[in-house]
């Protein structure tokens, strides 16, 4: 019997591997060798590399980074000669990107070498055999979105919440810098957006594109603002109403952004500490951090660069044969004597010099040699849309503000309203 079941098992076995030998196993689909997906940036695919990334760090230059990853100073001084006719390679920036792509072998020698001196741009210099080096940028999506709000503390602190760009609210005080006291901003006024943002890698935001359109709700008054191109070459946008004004006017409002006054121009000032005697205050003084960037009100030609008793540190402009302004209290100036100043243009710093109980900035204005108090003058404004083109811009901002007006404001007790539209385009 013992062998029988013996007999019986060989017999089995002998026809299994039979069977196999007649029948071979086939490998499904899902169980064939994984092939590794492609990895492209920068046009080349990382999968072929070993692949090292860093930062330019202080004391960092071309060369010193090939020479710590093995390549020789004589290959250094070619690659160097070779790669100057098409970038100065001596532009290289602390805190700037790079990605040195290399052999994938024990030796890890690196074959190129990849710069970005921002998040859109980016050189490329290969010396694996012969060495090229060339310029390209990566592809940028434009995305046109929405934003709303009410101002329950100011500006900046409104939109923040929000989540929205900072350059954003930048760019909102600019173009109303000229109309709009921000750091007069009420509780409950008001503002809807239509931007552009730019995009890369998908999601990956790399700064403003512009502001289409805007409008403001300041203590119940109504301001529009719709970016147009006057002539074919002008880079960036003006901003004019919706009755084809100019939003701006020969001065900025304020010398510094988002600040407040904490001192007003006053003929009739007495003050305690001098026992009540007559000191008028010819100046409004701006109260702000030390540091703070101080801007030009206007284009004009730097007179004063100096520091004199208790105005300290100040820069003096003279605009045209009526009007100077002068910025006292500085920690620093950023211009010198002579020197030419567009309107925004940052001539100084935000200090304490000279005869100051705090930081900021005294703001003086002059008119044909007195000084005045520039928030009573009746200031020239900036001309306007002309005449054969206010029909053109009529026509181009009758949709931008239908959009606007439908916006709606988010509800505060709810998530802040932010809207993206299917309005996509792609920079070549």
């Amino acid at each position: 019997m013992k062998q029988r079941k013996l007999l019986i098992a060989l017999l089995i076995s002998v026809s299994f591997f039979s069977c196999k030998k007649d029948k071979p196993v086939v490998v499904e689909d899902e169980l064939q060798a994984y092939v590794e997906p492609e990895v492209i940036e920068f046009g080349f695919n990382l999968n072929d590399y070993f692949v090292k990334r860093d930062t330019i760090k202080n004391g960092d230059s071309f060369g010193a980074i090939l020479q710590r990853n093995n390549i020789g100073y004589s290959q250094v001084h070619n690659i160097a000669e070779s790669a100057k006719d098409s970038y100065d390679i001596r532009k290289l920036q602390i805190g700037k990107p790079y990605t040195l792509l290399c052999s994938k072998d024990s030796l890890q020698t690196p074959e190129c070498f990849i710069y970005q001196p921002n998040s859109i741009d980016y050189v490329v210099i290969k010396f694996a055999d012969s060495i090229v080096t060339y310029q390209e940028s990566k592809p940028v999506t434009i995305v046109t979105k929405e934003a709303s709000g009410t101002i329950m503390d100011n500006l900046s602190v409104t939109m923040e919440g929000q989540g929205l760009p900072y350059q954003l609210i930048n760019e909102m005080a600019d173009i109303y810098a000229w109309t709009i006291n921000f750091f007069k901003v009420q509780k409950g006024d008001k503002f809807k957006i239509i931007y552009k943002e730019r995009f890369i890698e998908g999601d990956m935001s790399v700064g403003l594109e512009s502001i289409e359109a805007a409008y403001f709700q300041h203590k119940g008054e109504d301001f529009y603002a719709f970016g147009f191109k006057t002539d074919s070459i002008q880079k960036g946008l003006t901003y004019f109403d919706e009755k084809s004004k100019s939003l701006k006017r020969a001065f900025l409002k304020a010398p510094v952004q988002f600040s407040r006054i904490s001192s007003r121009y006053n003929l009739n000032r007495r003050i305690a500490y001098y026992g009540y005697a007559l000191r008028p205050h010819k100046g409004t003084d701006f109260a702000a951090g030390i540091g703070t960037p101080i801007l030009a009100t206007a284009n004009g030609t730097v007179i004063e660069s100096t520091q004199k008793g208790g105005n300290g540190k100040y820069v003096k402009i003279k605009h045209n044969d009526t009007y100077s302004t002068q910025y006292l209290h500085m920690s620093k100036q950023a211009v010198r004597k002579g020197q030419y100043v567009k309107q925004g243009d940052v001539i100084g710093y935000v200090g304490m010099t000279g005869n100051t109980g705090g930081p900021h900035v005294c703001y003086r204005f002059w008119k044909n040699g007195q000084q005045v108090d520039p928030f009573r003058e009746k200031l020239p404004t900036a001309e306007s849309i002309p005449d054969a083109l206010k029909e053109k811009y009529q026509q181009f901002i009758q949709p931008l503000k239908v959009q606007l007006d439908d916006i709606p404001y988010k509800d505060i007790k709810k998530k802040p309203f932010s809207s993206e539209k299917n309005l996509i385009s792609q920079i070549d």
